[in-house]
């Protein structure tokens, strides 16, 4: 989500300059990549680039493509098969045994509905919104219909006249059926009218409800922030909770335990971290809390903390879940001071709101993005 942030800042800031853009995507992978589909990487006609499409070894090649794009207002697809074990006769020295298909395609500022700005619109929503974009991989030198459009808030936006009727329900009804199951994975339809078309969610950024402005949280703050995540701090001391101490997070809330929560949204992609010190103000968040559905609430300290809190709330007759509380929070990694801890929990929570289960990439069977 960060590396889109960027794509969208830089695509402002090109505008408000005049200067010409073109966008290239990832949209199709077979074998091993660095990347995958959906890595974006938008190129200037200056040669400015923002965002990867690899691990540096495509994009100087992808540069000169998208300055040709640039320059005649023509989209394209670029195939780089990386099959051959002597891959250095492309010039690129990927090693990485796979075929890239990245979909290069000229930025229109004065079509609202270009790439980016339907890239810019996901980006504003704190709703998983899905991006569909159509090739053709048969006919790669023909002009590319591309990036066509996006499914917001059960609304289609963008250009479905570029697509035929067929495609363009087809693409309709698999979104409906992945967002009343509620799967956020990467979908192809292949072979239609001989287009490829990549259906892709784009899921808002992970937003942290950070309760503590102690000094050990700093450091979740920053590393989240790297990360592109969302953060909400809370506590109610107001010379802890300050913009001199936190300048890295979203918004400030200082206040009560009891009303510090009234004015604030839920979503499925929002998280808590009780890391205040402070037992009594824990338990009315915890209280809080049990009545949002969180997809993960961590509590720093020990087991035996943790369980007090639980048997103060049982005490009032509320129950508190099991399934997403994580107490003591964070992954076993060994951790000593605040900066390792804040790499622990941020890890945990990448993982829980990904459905993975954290083993070593060695240990894993088939490629690391399967």
């Amino acid at each position: 989500m960060k590396e889109f942030d960027s794509i969208v800042d830089a695509y402002r800031n090109s505008k408000s300059m005049n200067q010409r853009v073109a966008l290239a995507t990832v949209v199709k992978v077979d074998g091993s990549a660095y990347r995958r589909p959906g890595a974006r990487m938008l190129v200037t006609e200056s040669g400015e680039l923002v965002g990867a499409i690899s691990g540096g070894c495509l994009e100087g090649d992808a540069l000169r493509k998208a300055q040709t794009v640039i320059f005649q207002q023509k989209s394209m697809v670029v195939t780089y098969d990386t099959t051959d074990e002597d891959d250095q006769k492309f010039g690129i020295g990927l090693g990485c045994n796979g075929i890239i298909q990245v979909l290069i395609e000229p930025v229109d500022f004065d079509d609202p509905n270009n790439p980016v700005a339907l890239l810019e619109k996901t980006i504003q929503t704190r709703s998983v919104s899905w991006i569909v974009t159509t090739v053709s991989l048969e006919n790669q030198r023909s002009e590319q219909i591309g990036t066509f459009g996006i499914f917001l808030d059960n609304e289609f936006i963008g250009k479905p006249e570029t697509v035929s009727k067929d495609l363009l329900n087809l693409v309709l009804e698999k979104v409906k059926y992945l967002i009343g199951n509620q799967e956020f994975a990467t979908q192809n339809i292949s072979n239609t009218d001989g287009f490829f078309t990549f259906i892709e969610p784009i899921r808002p950024a992970i937003r942290i409800l950070l309760f503590g402005a102690g000094n050990d949280t700093i450091p979740v703050a920053k590393m989240a922030d790297l990360l592109g995540w969302q953060v909400v701090l809370f506590d109610g001391r107001k010379n802890h909770a300050t913009k001199q101490r936190f300048g890295t997070v979203n918004q400030i809330v200082v206040g009560p335990a009891d009303s510090v929560l009234d004015a604030l949204d839920f979503d499925p992609f929002t998280v808590a971290l009780l890391m205040t010190h402070n037992f009594d103000y824990e338990a009315v968040i915890l209280e809080k809390l049990q009545s949002e559905n969180l997809p993960y609430i961590g509590i720093l300290g020990p087991k035996k903390k943790s369980q007090k809190l639980i048997e103060r709330l049982a005490g009032k007759g509320i129950a508190v879940s099991q399934e997403n509380l994580y107490a003591p929070l964070g992954l076993d990694i060994g951790a000593e001071g605040s900066e390792e801890i804040a790499l622990s929990v941020l890890s945990e929570i990448r993982t829980v709101l990904n459905r993975k289960k954290p083993i070593h990439l060695r240990e894993k069977d088939g490629p690391i993005h399967g």
